[in-house]
């Protein structure tokens, strides 16, 4: 499952955000951006997503797309697991829900986190930091979700206030939720940002693998 966490959460927990035809399958474009294929190495989920999406943001481990897929970019990354830590809950971390929409994508404007829609709070539990005036100004949450593991992801900081330790906080906030159900937390980053892995490394969280993130466009079948 964690070498394709879309499809399996896609196909399970998170079905009820699926578009879905075959071997193929996509978030609901107001939820997230990301695909999925059964096996990206059988050409019939490639044609099934053709049906769905003539662009599609796929990850896993590797990827090579079908003749009339064209590559628009690809992005290293790694993935990693927490199933040795402990989370921690933070008397200060506020519940993020559909209200708080506007706050977060100026957030996500300001601190880039990746890709996130209005209604990515929909996936998971979404957690805030405010400051003395009310101000949101970081947030972690959960977004793919599979049987037996939850994704931390949009972890980000107002540039004014960073260095603060407030990605840590919540990243160990949404890990205690994810493990007071029974899961394990996982998340991916860039593979370059050595801050954000070092980080995550002294909370607990292990290199599982490198992944890609990749973008491709359907130029359709000549």
């Amino acid at each position: 499952m964690l070498n394709n966490p879309v499809w399996a959460s896609l196909a399970g927990p998170q079905a009820c955000f699926a578009e879905a035809a075959g071997d193929a399958a996509r978030y609901v474009p107001e939820i997230s951006p990301f695909c999925a294929l059964r096996d990206p190495a059988d050409p019939s989920g490639w044609r099934d997503l053709a049906t769905l999406t003539d662009h599609a943001l796929l990850t896993g481990p590797s990827i090579t797309p079908l003749a009339g897929w064209e590559t628009e970019e690809v992005m290293q990354g790694v993935q990693m697991i927490g199933q040795s830590m402990t989370g921690v809950e933070d008397p200060e971390a506020v519940r993020l829900t559909e209200h708080d929409v506007p706050e977060v994508l100026e957030l996500v404007a300001r601190a880039q986190p990746g890709p996130f829609r209005k209604r990515t709070v929909d996936m998971g539990r979404y957690l805030g930091i405010r400051d003395s005036g009310g101000r949101l100004i970081a947030m972690a949450g959960e977004r793919f979700r599979m049987p037996g593991w939850t994704e931390v992801s949009a972890v980000c900081t107002d540039p004014e206030y960073r260095g603060k330790g407030l990605g840590a906080r919540l990243t160990m906030a949404v890990a205690a939720g994810i493990l007071a159900r029974g899961e394990l937390p996982f998340l991916h980053a860039v593979h370059d940002n050595d801050n954000a892995i070092r980080l995550y490394e002294r909370l607990g969280f292990e290199h599982s693998g490198d992944v890609i993130f990749a973008s491709y466009r359907f130029r359709g079948v000549g």
